[in-house]
């Protein structure tokens, strides 16, 4: 019995431009060095004004999430921007 497996791809799904919200979860740091290397990695590609994120913290204090809202004008900056997460180091999850 063979599974049918449905891929969309990004301009399936979102109508460009868009406003996209990013979400990386790492470990909790008292000098913001995680979230500075969030925004750099996401500057590489668009350019992010520090009022584009936002920090969460876990209830334990442990984890923090950094969310940055941006305007995206196609799915190559959707596609390269995740990429550019995907290698932080620290990143524990992403959304």
């Amino acid at each position: 019995e063979k599974t049918l497996v449905i891929r969309h791809e990004p301009d399936d799904l979102l109508a460009f431009p868009c406003t996209y919200e990013f979400k990386a979860f790492g470990m909790a740091d008292d000098d913001e060095r995680f979230l500075l290397a969030v925004q750099a990695a996401v500057s590489q590609i668009v350019p992010v004004p520090r009022d584009a994120i936002k920090t969460r913290f876990s209830s334990a204090g442990k984890y923090q999430c950094v969310t940055v809202v941006l305007l995206l004008q196609n799915s190559t900056q959707l596609k390269t921007i995740y990429n550019a997460l995907r290698q932080l180091e620290g990143l524990k999850y992403l959304l």
